[in-house]
């Protein structure tokens, strides 16, 4: 059964600057959790583009997991999206969107995933998974908006 986590954040920021932190996979680090031991793999700088692989590690309920992620697609300055090769989930689609405004940049991520082990998997995830997901998401959200400040009362920012 597919399940979706559907997030929609604006960044006081100009989209070039926004899609150029998001386009560089070492940033991934920086978006997740400290309890994940996140870890990227694939050597850096990674290229990305459609096609691209990237590997890393990390903890799910204190279980280690080795985790491959496809670029599917790539469209610099618009969006881009990644698929769960290898990893925890049956299946992990996460879409990348971003759209210059005039306060800045509007992100939309939009995840589909499904669980594996069936009904047991299904009963896991109503009890902690959609949390743990969430919880992800949450983190994230936090941690863009202490990179991306908004700019101070009264001075002029950019909408490139």
């Amino acid at each position: 059964m597919k399940h979706v986590l559907e997030r929609e954040q604006l960044v006081r920021r100009p989209l070039g600057e926004v899609f150029a932190f998001f386009a560089d996979a070492a940033n991934l680090e920086r978006l997740t959790p400290a309890r994940l031991h996140f870890r990227i793999l694939s050597p850096l700088p990674i290229a990305m583009k459609a096609g691209a692989l990237i590997d890393y590690e990390l903890r799910l309920f204190a279980v280690p997991f080795r985790w491959r992620t496809l670029i599917e697609t790539f469209e610099p300055m618009r969006r881009f999206s990644d698929v769960q090769l290898r990893g925890p989930y049956r299946t992990w689609h996460h879409v990348h969107e971003f759209e210059a405004v005039s306060e800045g940049t509007r992100m939309r991520d939009r995840v589909e995933y499904e669980v594996p082990l069936g009904p047991l998997g299904e009963v896991a995830r109503s009890v902690f998974v959609t949390r743990q997901v969430e919880s992800i998401f949450d983190f994230r959200r936090e941690a863009i908006e202490r990179i991306f400040p908004a700019p101070a009362e009264g001075q002029p920012h950019d909408h490139a």
